[in-house]
């Protein structure tokens, strides 16, 4: 008995952009959506990266944070992305037990979530437009995927390897998931960059980097440098008590430590 035959479906349009902005590269990549939708969608995603640049950078005195941490400006004064995020900062101090924070030497300082709430926030909304089926937001090296590429197949993020410069440490695989972040905190790149909230000196750890995937980077962007500055011992053991969060961590042995459900993430 002859089997019908089916077209495979077309691919979805795909549009990428890259955006500096943030000390750092910003990569859209969208998969479906009328394109003129999806244009006017990058242009506004875009804008608001550098506004909330212009918002939360502390490397410009006339930001918005720099003039709040110097008592120019009150919260109130502020534009209302600085409420949000500030309270979300609050949240990710109360649930890590003060190892992360928005202070940094006394001064209001919300480094270690602006970008990870920028990308989630970009991502949301192009994933908003009619038609999209997928999206991808690079900020540095941390990611928020939407949706698929493609029906028959996942997004994929490689993670670097700190020891071996080229090299990736894993891939991370969207499959079965509608929402995947995957954020990395570490030495790597920066140097000596995560403080501990508790001192205000450079975080004295046995890590490298650690790796947290989840389902939203503004989280995934926290635990990550929370965890780091736990050390590997006690920051895996946090790790494991989050809900829907998994976690690789290295450390500066070349000792690979991961949660007990990230395997199934692997792809």
């Amino acid at each position: 008995m002859a089997e019908p035959v089916t077209d495979p479906a077309p691919a979805p349009a795909t549009l990428r952009h890259a955006e500096e902005v943030m000390g750092t590269v910003f990569s859209l990549d969208v998969r479906g959506g009328e394109p003129g939708e999806v244009r006017a969608a990058v242009r506004e995603v875009v804008a608001g990266l550098h506004e909330a640049d212009a918002v939360f950078s502390t490397y410009r005195e006339d930001s918005q944070v720099s003039r709040l941490a110097a008592g120019e400006l009150t919260v109130g004064q502020c534009a209302p992305e600085m409420a949000e995020v500030l309270g979300l900062g609050a949240e990710a101090e109360r649930v890590s037990e003060g190892w992360f924070s928005t202070r940094y030497r006394g001064r209001v300082d919300p480094t270690g979530i602006v970008k990870g709430w920028s990308v989630e926030r970009a991502a949301l909304r192009l994933a908003a437009v009619p038609g999209v089926v997928g999206v991808s937001v690079n900020g540095g090296g941390d990611v928020q995927v939407l949706g698929a590429p493609a029906a028959d197949r996942p997004w994929r993020v490689g993670i670097a390897d700190p020891v071996r410069p080229g090299g990736l440490a894993a891939v991370i695989s969207s499959s079965g998931l509608a929402e995947l972040a995957v954020a990395t905190s570490g030495t790597a790149e920066r140097g000596a960059h995560i403080v501990d909230p508790r001192t205000g000196r450079s975080a004295v750890t046995d890590l490298v980097a650690v790796t947290v995937v989840g389902p939203r980077l503004t989280w995934a962007d926290c635990w990550a440098t929370a965890a780091f500055a736990m050390g590997s011992r006690e920051g895996l053991a946090w790790l494991e008590s989050l809900p829907g969060v998994e976690a690789l961590l290295i450390t500066a042995g070349d000792e690979v430590r991961c949660t007990g459900g990230l395997a199934a993430r692997l792809g």
